[in-house]
């Protein structure tokens, strides 16, 4: 609906009119601050600043994710010393996977050794093995792994070496033999970057005795596959002297190989067990291993009982009675005496070194 021209016309000249009016009066608008009225505006303004940075902030971060890598990259310069990072760098072992144990539901582990029998050779390896099996908290592998002797099974690197373990409980002490690493050159390197701390079993006997044992398996040996042999004196002797080529004379000349153990391990984490003794009478010889490895004293005088046929002592365990099988403990074949002597007083001066060294004897000839 229109308004009348007229109504219109007073309409707009009344509003000219009021306008006039406005402009010809000043208006001023005066307002006081209190101190206080001040300083609740300064906080509330301060405290809007702050929530707008922080809003801001987020909004950001949400924007623009900072990506985190699920497995931080592994400084070897950070969490190596300088001399296993060379040994990494100059095996070319810094690209193999850490090792880790395997775990299984029921709790057991396979997992890298405690303890490591390196030797010797025909020393009394196996009768030490079985006889600390004896213990509850020991585990054993039950053949010798050649891991750090022998090249193709150390390239398969430390994981594969753990699977050739048993399976033991977390209290449990793994043990590992392979004699040959006493008289082996690399071994004792390549133990120590393995584990700087282990604690090493070492079985000996009286060198001469050792030679004649060694030369008795292989003589065994090449009868079953019906191959020829040799006398043990065309072995040990050459132009009158004794053959110092031999491979059995050259594991028994402890004092050179212990030197080569000493480069990497203190004597403290080398526990030599005598064989001889250990031969005669068992027990004290296993307290002071259970001493060294640090077992609670769970071997007794009732796990040994002397085996009148076999000439030596045999294991009771759980009143299960077993003996060494019957390749241990083999009748030595007769040897010349005047050779004996030879070999006698050709280790006369190793034996005074290797003595020396450790700061203890024994009754060797």
């Amino acid at each position: 609906m229109k308004l009348p021209r007229n109504n219109l016309c007073h309409s707009e000249c009344s509003c000219q009119k009021n306008l006039s009016i406005l402009r010809r009066v000043s208006v001023h608008f005066h307002v006081e601050f209190s101190p206080y009225s001040l300083r609740w505006f300064n906080k509330s303004r301060l405290k809007s600043s702050v929530m707008a940075t922080l809003f801001l902030g987020l909004f950001i971060f949400l924007l623009h994710p900072v990506v985190v890598p699920s497995r931080p990259a592994l400084d070897l310069h950070r969490v190596l010393p300088s001399h296993a990072l060379r040994y990494l760098l100059q095996n070319n072992l810094s690209s193999r996977p850490i090792f880790r144990p395997t775990v299984f539901p029921n709790g057991t582990i396979q997992r890298l050794p405690h303890t490591i029998i390196i030797g010797v050779r025909k020393g009394g390896t196996r009768a030490l093995l079985e006889m600390l099996n004896l213990h509850p908290e020991v585990r054993a592998a039950e053949s010798e792994i050649h891991f750090f002797d022998w090249e193709g099974n150390y390239e398969k690197g430390l994981q594969w070496y753990s699977r050739q373990m048993p399976l033991s409980y977390p209290h449990q002490t793994t043990v590992e033999k392979t004699p040959a690493y006493f008289t082996s050159h690399k071994v004792p390197e390549r133990i120590y970057h393995m584990n700087q701390t282990i604690r090493l079993l070492l079985i000996l006997r009286d060198p001469t005795e050792r030679v004649i044992s060694d030369y008795t398996q292989v003589l065994f040996n090449r009868m079953q596959k019906h191959k020829p042999f040799q006398s043990v004196e065309q072995l040990l002797i050459r132009d009158g002297q004794i053959n110092v080529d031999y491979k059995a004379i050259n594991r028994s000349l402890y004092y050179i190989h212990m030197q080569n153990w000493l480069k990497y391990f203190p004597l403290s984490q080398i526990h030599i067990v005598d064989g001889d003794k250990l031969i005669r009478d068992p027990f004290p010889e296993m307290e002071k291993v259970e001493k060294f490895l640090r077992l609670s004293p769970r071997i007794n005088r009732s796990n040994f009982y002397f085996n009148k046929t076999k000439g030596f002592y045999c294991l009771r365990d759980g009143g299960r009675e077993r003996c060494l099988h019957e390749s241990k403990g083999r009748t030595h074949p007769q040897v010349d005496s005047a050779v004996l002597d030879k070999l006698h007083g050709f280790f006369n001066e190793p034996n005074r070194k290797f003595f020396h060294l450790l700061g203890r004897t024994f009754d060797w000839h």
